[in-house]
């Protein structure tokens, strides 16, 4: 690690204690307001500050367009999230390097809502369809721990919903901004111990801020919880999302970005690139306390999603025999259970805590590709070029376990066996072409430990180490880069080890910090060789390295004034030379991806800043600041995007109504209307890499919530 970003982090560390140290006071007394309870690094809630593992519980940003779940994830250091102004593609969501290459949904990182996978066996997840209407908190854990998730888990993003509670607790919320951006959400929750209920609804529409960028979606989020005899307690949550069409307006050149950085690029037009998804989910969650030791909860899901994705593919290479067409059709079933065993006792006369599980997904995917085009007409569904059935099973038993054998020492240990079988049926067989139907298996051994060491009652240092393993997602084995037919089965998984060294600190007021020193090595990292159009061709680099330091502080510098920072610094680098295509169809990687390169699509420096002023009890401002330094977009690191600084501002009013509250907040982002990429598409083939951020924007919302 360099003496660079170690120095820095360990100096924004002490000066942020420094500001915002305070007369000392009882500690004890605040400590529940102090630690947020954490379930997603160890399976068992607990307060995050006594997890050897870096997590963030962040609750639900409410002066936000509400649709995406990167808005309230800005202060969680080591995440990235790009706005990419591109609902066709979905958010760009990175944690300390991993999931930076993906060009659309999430690879590398898994997803949860409620316990139940979002992630699929294959290891590609979709953050878009978090209800927020009723959610309650996101968590995201970073670093070694992440591996005790199995497959894609370089880290760990799990919402959750509010339990309901109480009588009838009704909201609404109406938000509108530029680019006609608007949404409607509703929420009722309530109940008692023996039934209780959450559900939102939520609808959202813009215009966009590019041209060809319009979008619609609407989703639904349901949890109800029964309570039975001898404690047993049921848990059903439903999920439906649906979006009707969201336009692609794909990338832009250098020269093009330069002279209209919202144009379009026009391909776009041409083939009218645009995606339409529409995904339902089911899960269950039952859990049957055995005695005062013993508890087992069994969990259960199941789920369809259908997607139609038109691609600027030109007509000339799709007459090529062996084409797979311009537009993608996948029709997916999946589903998977998981019985968890979770004992709690003593040893030795330190508390004693064993998980065991056994985690089944399987996903069974008809993929097919059709031209987009019908003879002189573009941008429709015309004959089919492919027809395949692909089916991923993934099998991992888990343990883990919790000692806190000496007084102030708490070990962490666990492992996890992963098994992940894809196989293909060709349904269709390209002209003069062969059959495209295979199969391959991966496999690994994830093992994880960690130990924390409580200082005092307010500093806990800690350490712990895991390695990790990343197979192919089915979009990425999705096309080979000779043009042949079929999934590309010479793709290898990407094994990784990672070190961690954390200290968490707490002083009184509530104000917090925390510093994370983090190392993750990579063999046979997947790397996007190639991206037109919409087609995404990877290839295995040889060795990387992810390295670098986190520091985030929560500040109470005035009674009515606080400070939140959050600072990445990141180093991630080829560390051995690889071969790369620079163009489709590949043969042969043919350009050089020199050791020392940058990884594309992460900067080395990003910074996120809040200042909040409580000017009464019911009236507040926020002054946020997002810097990012340069961002390289291909592995020659010839090209880059520059770095950018973007301030906002916020304020909103609440007023007392009984039976309830209304809220109204004012939002103006990007408030000195730069110019910037807000996303780069790495290794585009085309030379189309960026996608602009969204100018000076103005937002504007109200609701209601009635007790």
């Amino acid at each position: 690690m360099t003496r660079h970003g170690a120095g820095l982090g360990l100096g924004l560390l002490a000066l942020c204690a420094q500001a915002f140290a305070q007369p000392p006071q009882d500690a004890n007394a605040d400590q529940d307001q102090l630690s947020a309870v954490t379930v997603t690094a160890t399976r068992v809630a607990e307060p995050s500050f006594d997890v050897p593992a870096s997590i963030s519980s962040e609750s639900i940003a409410p002066d936000a367009l509400g649709v995406n779940a990167a808005e309230s994830l800005g202060d969680v250091p080591g995440l990235i999230a790009r706005d990419r102004q591109n609902y066709a593609q979905d958010e760009q969501i990175s944690i300390r390097g991993f999931g930076a290459r993906a060009p659309f949904n999430i690879a590398g990182i898994r997803i949860y809502m409620d316990g139940i996978p979002l992630t699929q066996p294959d290891g590609q997840g979709d953050i878009s369809e978090f209800n927020l209407a009723s959610a309650q908190r996101i968590e995201v854990l970073r670093g070694p721990f992440s591996a005790l998730y199995g497959n894609s888990a370089g880290g760990v993003i799990q919402m959750f919903t509010a339990d309901g509670s109480g009588p009838l607790h009704a909201s609404a919320a109406a938000v509108y901004g530029s680019f006609e951006q608007r949404r409607f959400s509703a929420d009722v929750l309530g109940g008692d111990s023996a039934f209780n209920y959450n559900v939102g609804v939520s609808q959202f529409g813009t215009a966009g801020s590019r041209g060809h960028s319009a979008a619609q979606r609407s989703s639904l989020g349901g949890k109800w919880g029964f309570q039975f005899a001898n404690a047993t307690h049921l848990t059903l949550l439903l999920n439906l999302f649906n979006g009707p069409e969201a336009q692609d307006p794909l990338g832009l050149t250098r020269a093009q970005f330069n002279a209209s950085p919202q144009g379009t690029a026009p391909s776009a037009a041409q083939f009218n690139t645009r995606k339409s998804t529409d995904q339902s989910q089911l899960g269950v969650i039952y859990d049957v306390p055995i005695d005062e030791a013993n508890t087992l909860t069994l969990t259960a899901y199941g789920g369809h999603r259908d997607v139609l994705q038109f691609q600027a593919i030109p007509v000339g290479t799709q007459l090529a025999p062996a084409s797979p067409g311009g537009v993608v059709s996948l029709d997916n079933g999946y589903g998977g259970f998981e019985p968890r065993w979770n004992y709690h006792s003593q040893l030795l006369g330190g508390p004693w805590d064993i998980i065991a599980g056994l985690d089944y997904d399987v996903l069974d995917e008809h993929r097919e590709g059709f031209n987009n085009f019908i003879g002189s007409t573009l941008g429709v569904e015309g004959a089919l070029r492919r027809d395949e059935i692909d089916e991923v099973d993934d099998l991992d038993p888990y343990l883990q376990t919790q000692w806190g054998p000496i007084e102030r020492w708490t070990l962490l240990a666990g492992v996890r066996r992963s098994t992940v079988d894809v196989h293909s049926t060709a349904l269709y067989t390209p002209p003069g072409g062969t059959n495209g139907s295979g199969a391959v298996d991966y496999g690994a051994t994830s093992p994880v430990a960690g130990v924390l060491y409580q200082v005092s009652h307010d500093l806990n240092l800690y350490g712990s180490y895991g390695e990790g393993f990343e197979t192919p997602t089915l979009d990425e084995l999705a096309y080979r880069l000779n043009g042949t037919a079929g999934l590309d089965y010479s793709l290898r998984a990407s094994l990784s080890s990672q070190f961690e060294l954390g200290a968490k600190l707490r002083l009184a007021q509530g104000s917090s910090a925390q510093l994370a020193l983090f190392r993750a090595d990579s063999n046979n990292e997947l790397v996007l060789e190639s991206d037109t159009g919409g087609r995404s061709a990877y290839g295995n680099a040889g060795l990387t390295r992810h390295q670098g330091v986190e520091v985030s502080a929560d500040a109470h510098l005035l009674p009515r004034l606080a400070l939140q920072l959050a600072y990445t610094y990141l180093d991630a680098r080829v560390d051995t030379s690889y071969y790369a295509c620079s163009a489709v169809p590949c043969a042969k990687p043919n350009t050089l991806v020199a050791a020392g390169n940058y990884i594309p699509g992460l900067p080395e420096h990003d910074l996120y800043s809040q200042l909040q002023w409580q000017v009464t009890d019911h009236w507040e401002w926020l002054l946020t600041d997002s810097y990012e330094s340069k961002v390289y977009a291909n592995d020659a690191n010839t090209v880059y995007a520059g770095a950018y600084d973007v301030l906002g501002i916020d304020t909103d009013y609440t007023w007392q109504w009984r039976p309830g509250q209304l809220r109204a907040f004012l939002r103006l982002d990007n408030l000195l209307d730069r110019r910037y990429a807000g996303s780069v598409i790495v290794d585009n083939t085309s030379a189309e890499y960026f996608e602009a951020g969204p100018p000076r924007a103005i937002l504007v919302g109200v609701s209601y919530q009635m007790h």
